[in-house]
C-alpha cells in the first residue's frame, strides 16, 4: 500500500477511536424506600413545677424544655405541679404524654416503648416547702428527708429495671429560703435563710447519695446557684442594697424575694438547665 493511503488509514482509525460512543453507565441501585429512619430519642421528664415551667405569671419555658431544645431530643413531660416524692407513684401524671397513669408508670411506659437518651427527676421541694412556716424547720427538714429517700429510691429502683443503661439525672433546688433574708412576709427571715443553708445542705447530700446507688447523675441547682456562699460575702444589689451575695442570685434566679414565691424567674430556669446538661455528660 502506497506511505499516503498508509497514512489515511490511520488517521481514519485514530478518529474513529476518538468518536466512538462510550460505554453506557450503569445507574447505581436505588434507595430501598422501605428503609425506616433513625428512631427519634426521647427524653423523660418527672416530677414538679420545676419541670413544668410554672411560674406567678403563667407558665414560661422550663429547664427541661430548654434541655430537649439544646440536645435535640424530644421531651415527654410528665411532671405536674405541686408533686410531691409520693405523688410520682401514686397520682396522675400531667401533659399529653400521660394517658391516664401515675407519672412514675407512664415513664416506665416510655422508656419500654422509645428509645431514650435522658431521663430527669425533680422532686422532693414540695414535700420541704411546710418546713418553712414551722417554728423548727431544720427539725422538719430532717424528719422529711428520710421519706423522700425512700419515694426517691422506689422511682428509681423501677426506672433501673426497665432501662439499666438509660442516662438518669437527678436534681434539686437553688436554696429559695435564702430570699427570705429581704422579703418582709418573714419577721425572723434572716435567721431563716442561715438555716437554710444547712437544710440544704442535708437534703442534697442524701438526695445524691439516693441517686449514686443507682448509677445516676446529680445536678446540685443549690451549689451552681450559690447557694453555699457565706452569708458574710456581701454585694450591691439594685433594689435591696448591700445584702448577702447569695441571697442576691436567688432573687434573681427565682420569685421568692418579692412575691413570696418559689418557681425559677426565666434566668433561673437558663440556670438549672446548664447544670443538668453539665451533669448528664
Amino acid at each position: 500500500m502506497p506511505r499516503f493511503a498508509l497514512v489515511m488509514a490511520a488517521a481514519v482509525t485514530l478518529l474513529t477511536a476518538c468518536t466512538s460512543t462510550p460505554p453506557a453507565q450503569v445507574p447505581a441501585p436505588a434507595q430501598s424506600s422501605s428503609t425506616p429512619p433513625p428512631a427519634e430519642q426521647v427524653y423523660v421528664s418527672i416530677g414538679d413545677s420545676y419541670a413544668t415551667g410554672y411560674g406567678p405569671s403563667g407558665s414560661t419555658e422550663s429547664f427541661a424544655q430548654i434541655v430537649a431544645k439544646e440536645s435535640g431530643l424530644k421531651l415527654i413531660n410528665l411532671a405536674c405541679n405541686g408533686a410531691t416524692s409520693a405523688d410520682l407513684a401514686t397520682k396522675p401524671a400531667c401533659g399529653p404524654d400521660a394517658g391516664g397513669k401515675t407519672q412514675l408508670d407512664a415513664a416506665l411506659e416510655a422508656l419500654r416503648g422509645k428509645k431514650a437518651a435522658l431521663v430527669t427527676v425533680v422532686i422532693g421541694g414540695n414535700d420541704l416547702t411546710p418546713c418553712a412556716l414551722v417554728p423548727d424547720p431544720l427539725d422538719c427538714a430532717t424528719r422529711t428527708v428520710a421519706g423522700i429517700q425512700t419515694n426517691v429510691a422506689g422511682t428509681l429502683t423501677e426506672l433501673r429495671e426497665v432501662a439499666p443503661d438509660v442516662k438518669i439525672v437527678g436534681l434539686t433546688y437553688p436554696d429559695v429560703f435564702l430570699g427570705a433574708w429581704v422579703n418582709p412576709s418573714f419577721p425572723n427571715g434572716k435567721n431563716l435563710a442561715q438555716v437554710s443553708v444547712t437544710m440544704f445542705q442535708d437534703f442534697n447530700t442524701k438526695i445524691a447519695a439516693q441517686y449514686g446507688r443507682f448509677g445516676a447523675k446529680f445536678a446540685d441547682v443549690t451549689d451552681s446557684t450559690g447557694g453555699y456562699g457565706a452569708l458574710s460575702e456581701l454585694t450591691q444589689d439594685p433594689k435591696y442594697g448591700q445584702i448577702p451575695a447569695s441571697v442576691a442570685k436567688v432573687c434573681a434566679l427565682t420569685y421568692f424575694c418579692d412575691r413570696t414565691d418559689v418557681h425559677p424567674t426565666p434566668a433561673g430556669h437558663q440556670a438549672i438547665a446548664e447544670a443538668v446538661t453539665a451533669a448528664s455528660r
